[in-house]
């Protein structure tokens, strides 16, 4: 696979450069010459030009192209309006087949028949889309590609227009001429070609999370119930004026498709307050504003850069959001391009949107780097692909310096609210659940119907302690409780989890390693345990032995009683604790559970302390 890119300055300069590709294949053994041409123009009679150049030089060859936002040359963006792509296929082998449509607001159809195709052609590998999106709903075109094999590679760009306030484009090929409304689909393929496909985002979930209460298409009507201009208006400070579009692109919505981060661009703004994203947007789902780290970005290309280089393509195309070429500014626009140029002939344009498959699902995305590499043959030796040191200036490097700012004060902020919720719903002397958590976990079990006993225990003549050793050794002796029940949990696996991640040292470790992960919650992560214990109050503690028969609470409690018996504290000496049980009945309050479990501790102080007593009768310690 060879391939020539240049940019169109002339009629006599592209002559030039097709007589040397002509040059080039006179001595060369080939199958397919594909030609594609990226117009950051919306001049069609040059565009005209440029392909009748082309067909009258290479009558056989197979041109495709859009218009754009940008083209990509050699890894970097070009500064001529119209960028000529040439890929020669070498191998007999490979095969190719290039088909146009016209497309609306209802697209399974085309999708039904370029599916036909593809079961009529079993060689196809890849399939690569140009097509225009803007102003049409594409998501029943994305979805009708479920079924189609899961070894296809689907990818491509949606065309753009130059002026990004203008919604016309255009696609244009040798099979169907010039489109306003259309989609070029080139089929590849064969037993020698191969294809690689991925995509790097690179934009941070930024704040709050919202709900998208009514959108319809690409018309994002409400957000939380208000209008979705509102929340741009709120926390951006944008206005609804001719700058819309430009102050709200580099802000896309982030949310979860199909099991993986989509972005959606807001591209104007409706005088009742709706705003129009650069693709559909479903209701239902939880957004959050994003912002474009540049870090982050050059992080994702270097580590997709790595497993592109291992599959060692002989051409890479790229398909990069208009949004990233406004984010990285005129200095900085070929950051994430570039490096890519170091393993293979690196070209592509700047779209509206970005088509790829992951799994079975066509997603349309926006705010996107999608890349495709492609090769005949098994490859040569893995490339190590490595992205230089970033070194950012002007726009960027401000941008460098906000997201950092951005990133310590979210990492603040979520553990501070992490301490509060674990703060919230434990006791800082026995590191144990409070009172208030562990009534909580009971009328849960209770609620649900699950089986599983109550304990309930006291320290012996605690007041005692505190009257004669003094306050601070009757909280020695509260702490030491609240270990000994964790330990005793801990050993016989009635606790589900480790007692050290009810300390507070370990929680703050646990909430630093868990910092950027937005589905971070405090309960789940750090308080789901299967049998949860509290501090009552006072001397009291409260054990919920969820799934335990009557027999293993008991055991418990007396595990508990002994170990504790054991302890010689140096001023109070040694103690002891009582212990009442009660087995949770089916139909039965709380309140008549904790009244019952609070009875049988009563008689086991009755009859002497220093003992376990179950509701059902007395047993004694």
């Amino acid at each position: 696979m060879k391939q020539f890119q240049f940019d169109y300055h002339s009629v006599t300069s592209l002559k030039r450069d097709l007589d040397k590709i002509n040059l080039w294949c006179k001595s060369r053994v080939f199958s397919h010459v594909v030609f594609q041409i990226y117009s950051n123009s919306m001049d069609r009679g040059q565009i005209d030009l440029v392909c009748d150049v082309i067909s009258q030089n290479f009558p056989d060859s197979v041109y495709m192209g859009c218009s754009t936002a940008g083209n990509i040359v050699d890894g970097r963006i070009s500064n001529a309006e119209i960028s000529v792509i040439c890929t020669i296929f070498e191998y007999p082998t490979t095969q190719i087949k290039l088909l146009q449509y016209t497309i609306s607001d209802e697209n399974a159809g085309v999708v039904e028949s370029i599916k036909d195709e593809i079961k009529a052609n079993p060689w196809v590998k890849a399939v690569e889309l140009q097509l225009t999106t803007l102003g049409v709903s594409m998501a029943s075109f994305c979805d009708a590609f479920k079924g189609v094999d899961p070894s296809i590679a689907i990818f491509g760009g949606g065309a753009n227009n130059p002026d990004l306030k203008n919604s016309e484009t255009c696609v244009f090929s040798n099979v169907g001429g010039y489109s306003g409304k259309g989609v070029l689909v080139l089929l590849m393929g064969g037993e020698d070609f191969f294809v690689y496909t991925t995509h790097v985002i690179g934009w941070k979930p930024l704040g709050r999370e919202f709900s998208v209460t009514k959108a319809q298409g690409p018309v994002l009507y409400k957000m939380d119930g208000v209008p979705a201009y509102e929340i741009y208006h709120r926390y951006l400070n944008v206005l609804n004026d001719e700058h819309f579009i430009f102050n709200t692109l580099e802000f896309p919505l982030s949310y979860k498709r199909n099991g993986i981060d989509i972005m959606r661009a807001p591209v104007a703004c409706n005088e009742d307050g709706s705003v129009v994203m650069s693709s559909d947007i479903e209701e239902g789902v939880k957004v959050r504003l994003a912002y474009g780290d540049p870090r982050t970005i050059l992080a994702s290309v270097r580590k997709d850069g790595r497993e592109v280089g291992v599959f060692n393509p002989e051409v890479i195309k790229v398909f990069s959001c208009v949004v990233r070429r406004i984010f990285w500014g005129k200095e900085e626009i070929s950051s994430e391009t570039l490096p890519l140029q170091s393993i293979a002939s690196t070209s592509g344009f700047y779209s509206s949107s970005e088509f790829l498959r992951t799994g079975c699902c066509v997603n349309q995305h926006n705010a996107t780097l999608v890349i495709a590499g492609m090769r005949e043959g098994k490859g040569g030796e893995r490339y190590d692909f490595e992205v230089p040191e970033e070194s950012f200036s002007g726009k960027v490097s401000m941008i460098n310096r906000l997201a950092t700012f951005i990133d310590a004060t979210t990492r603040e902020q979520i553990e501070a609210n992490a301490k509060l919720s674990f703060t919230a719903v434990t006791d800082s002397l026995s590191s144990m659940f409070n009172r208030a958590e562990i009534q909580h976990r009971i009328n849960e079990c209770v609620e649900s119907g699950a089986t599983g006993c109550l304990v309930m225990l006291d320290i012996d003549d605690f007041k005692q302690i505190n009257e004669i050793y003094g306050r601070a050794e009757g909280d020695v002796v509260i702490a030491e409780m609240g270990r000994i029940l964790r330990t005793v949990a801990d050993d016989t696996g009635l606790s589900g989890v480790r007692a050290s991640e009810f300390n507070a040292d370990e929680f703050e470790a646990m909430c630093k390693e868990n910092i950027g992960n937005t589905e971070f919650n405090i309960r789940p992560v750090v308080l789901d345990v299967k049998s949860p214990i509290g501090r009552w109050g006072g001397d009291e503690f409260m054990a919920l032995l969820q799934e335990s028969s009557l027999k293993t609470a008991m055991d418990f409690a007396n595990r508990v009683r002994v170990t504790f018996n054991d302890i010689t504290f140096e001023k109070a000496g040694c103690r002891s604790v009582s212990a009442g049980v009660a087995e949770l009945r089916k139909g039965e309050s709380v309140d008549a559970a904790i009244v019952r479990v609070d009875n049988a501790l009563y008689r086991a102080k009755k009859l002497g302390k220093n003992r376990v007593v179950a509701s059902e009768g007395e047993i004694d310690g």
